[in-house]
C-alpha cells in the first residue's frame, strides 16, 4: 500500500515518535509498505524554519535529504494537475500544504497519515495517528 504522510507526522517519527499511536507504528516500520513525503512537506518545513516556527538540526537543505533516506521515506513529487486540484477543492481546510496533500491522495490513490481530522472531510482515504 501506499501513504502519503503528513509533514507533521514525518517529523513525529523522527523526533516524537510518542506522538504516534502505536497501532500506526507497524504500517510505518513495514518496508513493504511505500511511504511517501510530499515536495509541498519540504516547502512547509522550510518555511516554518525560516520563520523560526520550527526548529531542525540542520537547515532544511541539508536536514530533509538526510532524513529522508534515513527514515525510508520516498520524496514525492507535485504536479500542475495536483496544484490545481488542490486549489478546486471545497473550503473544508484552509492550510494550503494539506490541500495540496489531498489533491495529491486523491489523484494517486494514496492513504494520507496525518493527525488533522479536518482532512477527513475530504473524499480521501486517511489514517489519523492520534
Amino acid at each position: 500500500m501506499r501513504y502519503l504522510l503528513d509533514t507533521h507526522v514525518w517529523l513525529w517519527m523522527l523526533a516524537a515518535p510518542e506522538r504516534i499511536r502505536q497501532d500506526i507504528w507497524p504500517i510505518l516500520l513495514d518496508r513493504d509498505q511505500e511511504l511517501l513525503l510530499s515536495a509541498a512537506s519540504s516547502w512547509e518545513i522550510a518555511i516554518k524554519h525560516k520563520l523560526q516556527r520550527l526548529e531542525l538540526p540542520a537547515p532544511p537543505e541539508e536536514f530533509v535529504p538526510r532524513y529522508l533516506r534515513e527514515s525510508g521515506v520516498v520524496g514525492f513529487p507535485i504536479q500542475h494537475r495536483h496544484a490545481l486540484r488542490g486549489a478546486a477543492l471545497p473550503d473544508h481546510h484552509r492550510d494550503p500544504f494539506d490541500r495540496l496533500l489531498v489533491a495529491q491522495a486523491q489523484m494517486e490513490g494514496l492513504t494520507i497519515i496525518t493527525a488533522d481530522p479536518l482532512v477527513c472531510r475530504y473524499a480521501v482515504e486517511v489514517l489519523l495517528v492520534v
